[in-house]
């Protein structure tokens, strides 16, 4: 099926129609969250069609044992599955006794539904023919409160048109409920007790094996003719749910509402044995705020929200919607109030990858974080990362490495690494290099050395104990060498000396040697208790600066371009242009033995190290790759459009950039992978927001000093969007006419504008 239902709108995403088909990708589509907890846009009440049910607590997951027919040293043990949490939000709707379900409906009319990405909230409205002939408007608002994090609100609105009719709610939760996906089919939760006072109820449970504590509660109330109904419900329980049944005569043409509040308490920020007395404190604090009140309060906080981050667009609606899109969604994932947690790569809405951390964190969303937040969110990311040093280390021993070396997981969530296919666990070590990446782009754009000696050097010694261990001195080549990797490029596994994990491995080496004289020279205190900690020896750090100084690039003079691995062209150099488009994507029509086979490149690779150290290179070098490289890129990985835009723009190819920028921005909107019922790309989405700020506005840190070369693409007629930088906010508009920028901070700065150095005053 083709995505194309979505309607085009600068701040909301807005769907026209009800289609069967398309209920599923909506669910994702439509998802919310609010950093602590998340859902799909599942309906509320019962829907026996296609629908992937969804709901999930930060940081809540279960070690699913790995499943391979072979076993081999150093494998995962387990793959981190992101938990379908139990149902808080479902209420069974019967009307004259016949349920209320879209699926077996005679007739669904003006159905509609609506995210609203600026005030936060996610309705649908409808009128349906039940199969009773009873005709009904619906109009249904939900929101994930931002200010109370462990309470979602529903307003549930129902109108009878045809004739009065008996409507009966029944809010219920739910904790029989699995996931899409596991390996063995293995109970995932246990519910240890059930109860229920008035209108409030509760179900405690605990995930096994890792023993995660939760208290899933609700409360309703029931409103009609504008008061409120004291009924006492009629309770239901069974052994993994409990529902309460509230029922109303209603007149023809009233509307009568169900107000319900529902989330979590969790063990992670409560003692087990007080989660249902703290759901209690929740429930009492919002159901004081009311319904109302919370979602002025959601939008003021939103509005906030936006103030920063927000990327205007004028003249493309369909741009804007792209980025808005984007940005609410990383917000809505993460907002930094929690050093524990971190950016899974679907966020809140969906199971698919595992885990909550990737290197698509240090690679592709500090950036934003660093710019529309306090530096404080981003040191948190980092922190996170000094946390589970110890787990890196343990993750290197499993494989072999000794003596403190590190290797970060490529997929965790607890620093332990979860991933569960061999060529990604074993061979993609290039995350180590993103983690070391983030500590120098940290400091670069901040200005904050004080992460280096407190935490970051630490880091630095381990990933750089792993290089040096990693690598091996070919005699032939007379060269250090890396064997048996996996790039960017997933399409090419266990390949000798990859260009990318090379690069950064190197200056991984170099950037260690460098902070370890620094910390020396102006933290002599830190420094004593770092070596005294790690043991650093001047062996190990002459042998950096040794393998560093003599690593090995594969390079073609006949191209004039580094070769992205040792046998790249040994392979049959087709360009994708030249591909039959009946074969795309080829990773749901090709064999894997195919794939990589083929020159085709995933994602940025090479490319992907010429974003990274930009300044390493020149423009002409930068072209030469870029023209050699792109013609084999089927960007079937969400995070290649994003450094394809920005590098297309730095050499001034607007339209090619334009249109990477579209892919990027709109790929889960218009489903480019046709993959989005599974969830969306949060991660990717970043790099969205870079192929603005970095692509077309050219935004760089350039010593120590912000510096832009704008341009803007022809089918727009301005954009603007603000940075945080050290504690200025500039915002950055930008026309056809040219550029203007306005200061909000104390005290002037220096830019550097096209070349010219220059001061901006704060207005």
């Amino acid at each position: 099926m083709n995505q194309d239902y979505i309607k085009v709108d600068p701040w909301s995403i807005i769907e026209e129609g009800f289609d069967k088909e398309s209920v599923k990708s909506s669910e994702s589509l439509f998802s919310i969250g609010n950093g602590a907890m998340g859902q799909r846009a599942n309906f509320e009440e019962d829907y026996s069609g296609d629908t992937f049910q969804g709901s999930y607590i930060a940081g809540v997951y279960y070690p699913d044992k790995t499943r391979v027919g072979w076993w081999k040293n150093g494998y995962p043990e387990y793959f981190a599955k992101v938990l379908n949490a139990p149902n808080w939000i479902g209420i069974k709707v019967l009307v004259n006794g016949t349920s209320l379900d879209l699926n077996t409906c005679k007739q669904v009319d003006n159905f509609r539904r609506e995210l609203n990405m600026k005030e936060g909230w996610y309705s649908r409205t409808f009128s349906a023919t039940l199969p009773n002939d009873i005709k009904i408007d619906v109009k249904v608002t939900r929101f994930l409160s931002l200010d109370l994090d462990e309470v979602g609100c529903i307003k549930y609105e129902i109108t009878p048109l045809n004739s009065a009719a008996k409507v009966k709610f029944i809010p219920y939760l739910d904790s029989g409920i699995t996931n899409e996906d596991s390996n063995w089919d293995d109970k995932f939760w246990n519910t240890t007790k059930i109860s229920s006072k008035g209108n409030r109820a509760f179900i405690e449970s605990h995930t096994m094996k890792t023993n995660f504590a939760i208290c899933t509660f609700m409360e309703a109330s029931l409103e009609y003719g504008g008061e409120n109904m004291a009924i006492q419900p009629v309770e239901e329980q069974q052994e993994l749910s409990i529902s309460h049944a509230y029922e109303q005569e209603v007149e023809e043409a009233k509307t009568v509402t169900l107000f319900k509040y529902g989330g979590y308490t969790v063990s992670t920020n409560h003692k087990p044995e007080e989660l249902v007395a703290a759901a209690k404190k929740t429930l009492d604090k919002a159901i004081a705020i009311g319904f109302d009140k919370l979602l002025s309060m959601q939008q003021a906080t939103w509005a906030s929200i936006w103030e920063m981050s927000d990327i205007s667009i004028e003249g493309d609606v369909k741009a804007q919607q792209g980025i808005r899109f984007n940005i609410f969604h990383l917000n809505q994932t993460y907002l930094g109030t929690d050093s524990r947690l971190n950016i899974g790569p679907k966020g809140f809405t969906g199971e698919k990858y595992g885990g909550s951390t990737y290197w698509d964190t240090e690679a592709y969303c500090i950036p934003f974080y660093m710019a529309t937040k306090d530096q404080i969110v981003a040191r948190k990311l980092l922190k996170y990362r000094y946390n589970h040093l110890q787990k890196a280390i343990e993750n290197a021993e499993k494989l072999g490495f000794s003596n403190g070396a590190a290797l970060y997981p490529m997929v965790t969530m607890n620093g332990e690494e979860c991933h569960n296919e061999w060529e990604i666990t074993f061979e993609e070590i290039h995350r180590n290099g993103a983690i070391a990446f983030a500590i120098y782009n940290y400091y670069r754009y901040t200005g904050d050395y004080s992460y280096i000696p407190e935490m970051g050097l630490e880091v630095l010694i381990g990933i750089s104990r792993f290089w040096m261990q990693r690598a091996t001195f070919s005699e032939h080549k007379k060269k250090y060498v890396i064997l048996g990797v996996t790039g960017p490029n997933e399409y090419e596994n266990n390949v000798n000396n990859n260009w990318y994990t090379n690069y950064i491995s190197k200056w991984c080496m170099e950037y260690t040697l460098a902070q370890l004289q620094n910390v020396k020279d102006e933290y002599p205190e830190d420094y004593q208790r770092i070596i005294s900690k790690t043991k650093l020896s001047e062996e190990e750090t002459t042998k950096w600066a040794d393998i560093s100084d003599n690593l090995y690039f594969p390079y073609s003079e006949e191209h004039q371009v580094f070769l992205q691995q040792d046998g790249f062209l040994d392979k049959e150099l087709i360009t994708v242009a030249d591909l039959d488009k009946s074969q795309r994507p080829i990773n749901q029509k090709w064999s894997w033995d195919r794939i990589l086979r083929s020159p085709y490149i995933k994602q940025a690779d090479i490319l992907q190290g010429f974003y990274l150290f930009e300044d390493h290179f020149t423009t002409e070098e930068l072209e030469r790759h870029f023209d050699f490289y792109e013609p084999f890129t089927v960007h079937e990985s969400s995070l290649s459009p994003c450094v394809h835009s920005i590098q297309a723009a730095k050499l001034g190819r607007m339209e090619q950039a334009y249109t990477f920028y579209l892919r990027t921005s709109r790929l889960d909107l218009d489903d480019y992978n046709k993959e989005v019922e599974e969830g969306l790309h949060i991660t990717s989405m970043a790099g969205t927001w870079m192929s603005i700020v970095e692509g077309f506005g050219g935004m760089r840190i350039v010593n120590d000093e912000l510096s832009f070369t704008p341009k803007i693409p022809e089918q727009w007629k301005g954009y603007s969007f603000k940075i945080n930088f050290r504690s200025s906010i500039l915002k950055v508009s930008v026309t056809h006419e040219g550029t203007s920028f306005r200061l909000d901070g104390g005290k002037a700065i220096h830019i550097t504008l096209n070349g010219e150095r220059t001061q901006i005053e704060p207005r």
